[in-house]
């Protein structure tokens, strides 16, 4: 049975040093009660505490990760069936096959791809992330792409039935932390001490759940931890209903021997590009810890990050940008300067329009705890008095020579207020709507 947040902290050292990244013992309890985070990170429990919290905190599907720096893949760690019941925590990785039957031009094109292809939105970076690199025959060329994708920044899943050949790739690999795929029933011992020997997360194929939960047994008794599931089928229905039965499996009936992630293949799925991209949204949803395309074009991936950014933003914390000064256009001491909440979205609309003004401007972003303006106004955190000490804290007083504010339309109520604290100033109501902006800032210039 799940420990409590209190019934963690007793068995913890409660030094609050910090070092596990939260600020106190009881935070890091609390989180490991909800299964956020791991018992690993923190420095100082004892091993009698360590054995008996080691279950009881762990979270039902194993987190772990592939891929180093801004290409780190973390993925399971989940805690819930459905999102609206908590949130979904690690986003699944999506990658490119390339096999070593492509010529160079060929290999190049598709990591490239993997640079190229990235988009930001609401201050995110959203990008693929892995090259799932297959072996089909040709040792040479293998290897040859192996060390190509050494030098590139991508995640990386190294697919090769053979052993030996497996371990000279790891050899030109193993710094970028690879998922080694993948451990059979013929050759799970082999491929289990191949993956203790580098400590390097290892993928698990089997036909059915039986034999999988067997293989997983097995390799976490040989001290596996770090594992993903691939459940062989490649029918996409078939494929579908096996991530909900693992998920499930994990989380509803706590049956360990399938608490891992998964990896699908909507690449071995058809061969219209079109309805793998579908596919491979049915995957984004339910349940895959990562997905393989066939390959990565902007009109397919585009749609397919932009879905998984969605589902993977935790619903019950809006994206915020960071309160503070940001000059767009390049301001200078007369320029207007204007203000919003920090409510990420907002944000981005309102700069995008001064941008789109060509107005040199100051925009001041206030926290409002992530609320949009209305929202804010009418919680209490976007009113006169709030506003008008965040614009005296701000600094914006050293940057201008005039005293003029310019609030959003829909928060004119504000005025009285603002003109009461922020005495000398002239406050200004700006339009209603973002799209109205760029002209009104136009006609103040003008």
């Amino acid at each position: 049975m799940a420990l409590t947040g209190i019934q963690i902290l007793k068995l913890l050292p409660k030094t609050n040093c910090g070092e596990c990244k939260f600020p106190t013992c009881l935070a890091f309890a609390m989180a490991l009660a909800a299964g956020k985070t791991e018992l690993d990170l923190c420095p100082n429990v004892s091993d009698t505490a360590r054995g008996e919290l080691a279950d009881a905190s762990a979270p039902p599907i194993r987190q772990l990760s592939i891929g180093v720096d801004d290409y780190a893949v973390k993925i399971g760690g989940e805690t819930v069936l459905f999102r609206h019941e908590k949130t979904f925590f690690n986003k699944p990785g999506i990658g490119v096959l390339i096999t070593d039957t492509m010529d160079d031009g060929e290999v190049d094109r598709r990591l490239g791809a993997l640079e190229y292809f990235q988009y930001e939105r609401v201050g995110v970076m959203m990008k693929p992330e892995i090259a799932a690199i297959r072996f089909t025959g040709d040792k040479d060329r293998f290897l040859s792409i192996s060390r190509n994708a050494s030098s590139r920044p991508c995640a990386v899943v190294l697919m090769c039935d053979d052993v030996a050949i497996m371990k000279e790739a790891l050899d030109i690999l193993r710094d970028k932390k690879p998922l080694i795929y993948a451990a059979r029933p013929d050759n799970y011992e082999a491929f289990g001490a191949l993956a203790k020997e580098y400590s390097l997360p290892l993928a698990v194929q089997g036909n059915g759940f039986d034999e999988i939960a067997s293989m997983t047994e097995k390799l976490t008794a040989m001290g596996l931890k770090d594992l993903v599931i691939d459940t062989s089928n490649r029918r996409v229905k078939d494929a579908f209903i096996d991530q909900v039965a693992v998920r499930r499996a994990a989380l509803v009936s706590k049956f360990k021997p399938l608490g891992f992630p998964t990896i699908t293949f909507p690449c071995d799925m058809t061969d219209d590009p079109m309805k793998e991209i579908v596919i491979a949204s049915l995957f984004v949803a339910k349940y895959a810890g990562m997905i393989i395309l066939s390959d990565i074009t902007g009109e397919t991936i585009f749609p397919l990050l932009l879905q998984r950014l969605n589902i993977y933003t935790d619903p019950q914390r809006p994206m915020t940008t960071k309160e503070g000064i940001y000059p767009i256009n390049n301001p200078d001491e007369n320029s207007p300067v204007l203000v919003t909440c920090n409510f990420s979205l907002t944000y981005f609309i309102v700069s995008g329009e001064i941008e789109n003004s060509r107005v040199p401007s100051w925009l001041l972003v206030m926290d409002t705890e992530g609320l949009s303006v209305m929202t804010a106004w009418a919680a209490g955190k976007f009113v006169g008095d709030l506003v008008g000490s965040f614009i005296k804290k701000s600094g914006i007083e050293n940057s201008i020579k005039h005293r003029s504010l310019i609030i959003p339309g829909y928060a004119s109520a504000i005025l009285g207020d603002l003109e009461e604290e922020l005495r000398g100033w002239k406050i200004l109501i700006g339009p209603r709507e973002a799209a109205h902006i760029p002209a009104y800032l136009r006609g103040l210039t003008a």
